[in-house]
């Protein structure tokens, strides 16, 4: 069948028909003739080759055909409708949407409290539903079914809209206790055992094998100085190295921002690398399916604020480490 042919306003009259299962209340209905509604029922009698409508006692009858087409006849037009509507506005205030976000377990220690907490006073009956990389597959977020992934990528699909949030360094927790703590240098590093921690991209993992390397910055910036640390324990979880490094003679070599909210603990030290880590980037990334939607433009933009908020108020934190009291006695002396 040529769909140029076809009078899709017979899709209408259709859908009246069905609904009202009377000739005279349907052409009511469109504001038309009963005579047209009558021409409307015999074409569509002839473009389905079916009688649709049967006369019986207790008025028009639908035939078995028309009752399959009846569902599908009004998930057409409202599609249509949907698609010839004007768009309307996202109203964060009062919008129960579920918003589905693939974040790692750094995003969600660093950026997610601050998120939430500005989600309270914007949209305080949103939902946000967060996945972990392993829960999502890059055809999730193609296809609008995950609307956001937030992580340091090791590559993104061409179609995919991406921002980076902010850069992080690397920093080391070292037990006060640990002998290594006052000649913290890349010797006595080499010599320790570490926790390693990381997880980039998205899909299920498999598990660590050393030797297969791809172990991630750290141990490739380790690598192109021609050295290599000996890894005692692999982890996904941020939140585990501090637990096990405070208890232990282990190092734990993490993103700065997770190494500064767990280095609050009285046991624990934050050092800087004793060899050169290259920064990394933070970014949120997204299909093209959800490029123009209004609630989700609200939302980007929402994070890429909360962001930068997090991002000055880091540099006003570093501002104050640096000139504290302990400090510019120390610049007095020098």
């Amino acid at each position: 069948m040529n769909l140029e042919q076809v009078d899709l306003n017979l899709l209408v009259y259709l859908d009246v028909l069905l609904r009202e299962q009377s000739v005279t209340r349907s052409a009511e209905q469109l504001g038309i003739t009963q005579p047209a509604m009558s021409n409307g029922l015999k074409r569509l009698r002839d473009l389905f080759n079916d009688p649709l409508l049967i006369r019986s006692s207790s008025g028009m009858t639908p035939t078995e055909r028309a009752l399959e087409l009846a569902p599908r006849v009004r998930e057409a037009l409202s599609a249509v409708t949907e698609i010839l509507e004007p768009k309307q506005d996202f109203r964060p205030l009062t919008s129960k949407r579920v918003f589905r976000i693939m974040s790692s377990d750094y995003a969600e220690a660093t950026l997610m409290p601050a998120l939430v907490k500005a989600l309270r006073s914007e949209a305080p009956d949103v939902v946000l539903d967060f996945l972990t990389p392993s829960d999502v597959s890059v055809q999730d977020i193609e296809q609008g079914k995950v609307d956001l992934a937030i992580n340091r990528f090791n590559e993104i699909p061409q179609s995919f809209h991406q921002i980076t949030l902010w850069s992080d360094s690397f920093s080391c927790l070292v037990n006060r206790s640990n002998p290594i703590a006052n000649r913290f240098n890349l010797k006595t590093y080499i010599e320790s055992r570490h926790i390693w921690v990381s997880k980039t991209g998205m899909g299920i993992g498999f598990g660590m094998n050393p030797e297969r390397g791809g172990l991630g910055q750290i141990d490739a910036a380790l690598e192109r100085i021609g050295q290599k640390r000996h890894i005692a324990i692999y982890t996904r979880h941020y939140q585990m190295p501090a637990l096990v490094a405070h208890k232990t003679d282990l190092i734990a070599t993490l993103p700065s921002r997770i190494a500064r909210l767990q280095g609050d603990h009285p046991q624990l030290l934050v050092k800087d690398p004793p060899f050169f880590i290259p920064e990394f980037e933070l970014k949120m990334a997204w299909g093209p399916i959800l490029q123009h939607s209004p609630a989700h433009r609200w939302l980007r933009h929402l994070i890429l604020y909360v962001a930068r908020q997090i991002n000055e108020q880091e540099r006003r934190d570093e501002e104050g480490r640096q000139w504290s009291p302990r400090r510019r006695k120390a610049i007095d002396r020098e």
